[in-house]
């Protein structure tokens, strides 16, 4: 049986989970919890993060999106406040431990993405970000 694109996409996407997944293991953490922690301390120092904002650039359903900050809220790596203007708001805010842990997290990140992208010109990531972004693209339509 000859691999489409969707295969292919599908067999990196797994490769890629299960080695940060791995890499993540010994911080207590899975793969989708440190890229989602990363993004609420990085996007967080410049205002309120929102669950749907976490829904939005993660592609995640709603009930995927409060199960994963459930578990990341059980083990003390954010803390969801309720936003003075509109109670059903709840802001995330990433804690202490989740600071200590950046670090650990973004070099398992860097890592993966070196070996990722190894071998690759600047000009073949380029084109294939904007072929991924196009096909990502046709799957809203």
């Amino acid at each position: 049986m000859e691999k489409d694109c969707g295969m292919w996409i599908n067999i990196l996407s797994h490769k890629i989970k299960k080695r940060m997944n791995t890499n993540m293991q010994s911080l207590g953490l899975t793969g989708v919890q440190s890229r989602v922690m990363h993004y609420i301390l990085v996007k967080s120092a410049d205002g309120p993060v929102f669950q749907r904002d976490v829904e939005a650039v993660f592609g995640l359903s709603r009930s995927t999106a409060t199960g994963i900050l459930q578990s990341m809220e059980k083990n003390d790596l954010i803390l969801r406040e309720s936003v003075a203007s509109d109670a059903r708001l709840k802001s995330l805010i990433p804690t202490q431990k989740a600071a200590y842990l950046d670090a650990q997290v973004g070099e398992y990140l860097r890592n993966t993405e070196q070996c990722l992208t190894r071998g690759l010109s600047n000009a073949q990531l380029a084109l294939f970000l904007e072929t991924v972004a196009h096909m990502s693209k046709n799957m809203d339509e």
